[in-house]
């Protein structure tokens, strides 16, 4: 048996061991040097042929041979798979330094968040706030708040009618439609609570204007009502100049023009000085009498002022938007401008 293929392969084995890039190569070269097919276990299957005085000296070399490769392997293996570890440790390292990652933060709509300003602004001034049915009877859109049957805001081209299914209203007779403002709200709530009355009355309006950059079928608006001993006109102009300083900034100025509207006497229009111009906002007036008549209050004893706002409008005027659309198309791009 020779065994200087053994010492020649044990002397060659460190460079081959060493040249072994990961632990896919080492295993690859272990099967060559001590695997069922190496050198090694060739001979060893052959001691059985060798001279029985030789084989303990022959078993011996062959068992230092193999031990010694295995020791190397062994070494080198270690190292590959403290190399891979930190390898993979390194990949998954994560660096604490960093900031956390945080779920986008919602908000609420531009809308919503005027909405909830303009609110906010008469809830301090005492003012408490209310909501009512956006599908009304006709009696308290309009023959409440002193609208006659020749009104135009009455006719199909400007209010949404909802037919019942059997083709009869359910409300005694009354028409049921989409309202057409807030205001249905100052009949209903005086119906049901005796002076003074300090309410505002955000919602979603409906009328059949066309869908372009200043007008929608669906919009939002902000009532308001005040009901009183001794209310004046002097007292609107004083809140609603509030207001607008409030909600514009201190360089806002408020003038009041002549309108005409039928649930109030004298009616005016408030336009606002705001970004170096006059903006017309809002419509106004006192309480008309006839509207005190219908809720069963005696206009002999209270007075008071109403005014309406389209939400809508503020918005606009106050951040420098175009087109009402931008408003409902729902473009983050847009949106986000608003956190």
């Amino acid at each position: 048996m020779d065994l200087s293929k053994i010492d020649a392969l044990v002397a060659a084995a460190p460079g081959r061991i060493a040249a072994a890039v990961d632990l896919a190569a080492l295993e690859q070269l272990e099967t060559e040097l001590v695997g069922r097919r190496s050198p090694i276990a060739e001979l060893r299957r052959g001691l059985g042929q060798a001279d029985p005085q030789d084989r303990p000296r022959l078993g011996q070399a062959l068992k230092t041979a193999t031990d010694a490769l295995k020791g190397e392997l062994d070494t080198a293996r270690a190292v590959l798979e403290a190399a891979a570890e930190d390898a993979l440790l390194e990949g998954d390292r994560v660096d604490v330094t960093l900031p956390a990652a945080t779920p986008a933060r919602g908000t609420h709509h531009l809308i919503t968040q005027t909405m909830e300003e303009v609110a906010d602004i008469f809830r301090s001034l005492g003012y408490q706030i209310e909501s009512g049915p956006e599908i009304e009877i006709a009696h308290y859109n309009f023959d409440a708040l002193n609208t006659p049957l020749s009104h135009p805001s009455r006719f199909e081209s400007d209010t949404m009618y909802i037919e019942p299914f059997d083709g009869k209203a359910k409300t005694g007779g009354e028409e049921l439609l989409l309202r057409t403002q807030t205001s249905p709200m100052q009949a209903r709530y005086m119906e049901s609570n005796p002076p003074p009355v300090y309410i505002v009355v955000p919602g979603r309006v409906f009328r059949t204007d066309t869908w372009d950059a200043t007008h929608s079928p669906v919009f939002h608006q902000i009532e308001g009502l005040a009901v009183d001993t001794d209310i004046t006109f002097g007292d609107l102009k004083g809140t609603l100049a509030h207001f607008a300083l409030e909600f514009f900034g201190s360089s806002a100025k408020t003038r009041f023009m002549p309108n005409f509207f039928p649930f109030t006497e004298p009616s005016a229009e408030m336009h606002v000085w705001f970004n170096g111009g006059w903006l017309e906002l809002l419509g106004c007036g006192m309480v008309d009498p006839n509207v005190f008549e219908a809720v069963g209050y005696d206009p002999q004893e209270v007075t008071g002022f109403a005014f309406g706002m389209g939400v809508e409008r503020l918005a606009m005027v106050k951040h420098g938007i175009k087109d009402i659309r931008h408003l409902f198309e729902n473009d983050l791009r847009i949106l986000r401008q608003f956190r």
